[in-house]
């Protein structure tokens, strides 16, 4: 039998779609960071209490930040 193909492991990985680790830090970091996860993503830096639109954009990236900007909560696409 053969073990070489898409279930034999490796191929690429998942998109992700959220980025937990980010939080407490720097919102040029997080942005930073996004970009290199997501390429062609919109990343928008927002205050944490700042009224948005929830429709859910799959190219967008809100980073809500702190009065201190640092990211507040985990930044997601939508």
């Amino acid at each position: 039998m053969a073990t070489s193909g898409p279930s034999a492991g490796g191929g690429a990985a998942a998109a992700k779609n959220s980025w937990p680790e980010l939080v407490g830090l720097p919102s040029e970091d997080a942005k930073k960071k996004i970009k290199e996860d997501s390429p062609d993503a919109n990343v928008q830096v927002v205050p944490a209490d700042a009224f948005v639109t929830m429709d859910y954009n799959t190219g967008r990236v809100r980073v809500f930040v702190d009065s201190n900007d640092k990211v507040a909560k985990s930044p997601r696409i939508g």
